[in-house]
């Protein structure tokens, strides 16, 4: 990944990644199929992007709320103080707790610094899991 795109003066912009570099996102082997066959779909435009909104374009935290019915199912489950960035630490604590070493959660994340990946983490003396920082 080398762009996101966030909400800007007059509308949504794209912008380099926070540390500037390309990141490597990892993706589960099940999901791997549905990659491929996009990226054979797409234009060969470097600016192409992998995914788009429902009408084609960018998919921006609207699109994801309303999607994933984020709102709804965080009440239900009464989660309501739940953000979608709170599971980049529950899924990093996760990870690490399962002895993914840190060294690799940074390369994941895209952190910088190990010092960055460790305020995502975690860690509970429980087995229960932990939505989100504490």
């Amino acid at each position: 990944m080398r762009r996101q795109t966030t909400p800007g003066p007059g509308g949504l912009i794209d912008k380099a990644t926070k540390g500037k570099r390309a990141r490597k996102v990892p993706i589960i082997e099940e999901g791997r199929e549905l990659v491929t066959r996009r990226l054979d779909s797409i234009s060969p435009d470097p600016g192409a992007r992998l995914f788009t909104g429902p009408r084609g374009g960018r998919i921006t935290t609207a699109v994801l709320r309303d999607a994933t019915h984020w709102d709804q199912v965080v009440t239900k489950l009464g989660y309501d103080h739940l953000r979608r960035h709170d599971l980049r630490h529950t899924g990093l604590t996760w990870m690490a707790d399962a002895g993914v070493p840190v060294h690799v959660l940074r390369k994941i994340a895209g952190h910088g610094s190990l010092t960055t990946t460790q305020r995502y983490l975690h860690p509970t003396n429980s087995r229960s899991p932990t939505l989100g920082p504490r």
